[in-house]
């Protein structure tokens, strides 16, 4: 990539989370508002993610799901947590909005590879670890491609494919996509899961054998 190129998509970055914070800030009010009257404080999820280079930091996104934990204070499983409303912020997207504050502070792009838990790093090959070459995305060539409901695999190499293959026009044609991706609402979970099977679990379970 550029350098010219990297401060173009800097430079878009920074203009259209200033735009979208603009112009969505009365749903963001009221979404906060529903969280907060559907499932209490905090309105925000906040969870450490890795980023360009493998820099952890602090994503923001609206909350979804409740803390109801079992009898032995361990967390339920997501699908038992997750609320009517919140499966309306998932299904629409509109829980990854407080992501325009990283976009903001350069933590992240407006188009990218999806930024990932640090429990996943064991898990990659090397060659999917390219995916931290660029910023994480709120949206991605994955994400336009099966989202959750394709496999881990093919995910992990629809994002080291963007990192070879990224062009300001690329990212252009992602952001178009998305917008039609999340009107239909496609991809949003995998078959049986809330969202979508964990990296580790399943590459755990598959070493373990």
């Amino acid at each position: 990539m550029g350098q010219l190129s990297l401060k173009l998509k800097r430079l878009i970055d920074i203009i259209g989370a200033i735009l979208g914070l603009a112009v969505l800030s009365p749903i963001i009010v009221l979404i906060s508002a529903l969280v907060c009257l559907t499932m209490g404080l905090p309105v925000f999820f906040l969870q450490v993610r890795i980023g360009y280079r493998c820099k952890p930091f602090l994503i923001y996104k609206f909350r979804t799901m409740t803390e109801d934990k079992d009898e032995n204070g361990k967390l339920l499983p997501d699908e038992r947590r997750l609320t009517r409303f919140g499966k309306f912020l998932r299904t629409t997207s509109l829980d990854e909005l407080p992501e325009l504050f990283n976009v903001l502070k350069g933590d992240m792009s407006l188009v990218g590879p999806r930024p990932l838990p640090p429990e996943y790093l064991p898990y990659y090959t090397e060659e999917e670890m390219r995916r931290h070459d660029v910023k994480p995305g709120i949206t991605g060539w994955a994400q336009i491609n099966g989202r959750n409901a394709i496999s881990w695999d093919q995910k992990l190499a629809l994002d080291v494919w963007y990192v070879d293959n990224w062009s300001l026009l690329l990212d252009f044609k992602i952001l178009l996509i998305t917008l039609a991706k999340v009107i239909k609402c496609e991809g949003v979970s995998a078959k049986g899961y809330a969202t979508s099977p964990r990296l580790d679990e399943i590459r755990g379970r598959v070493m373990k054998n």
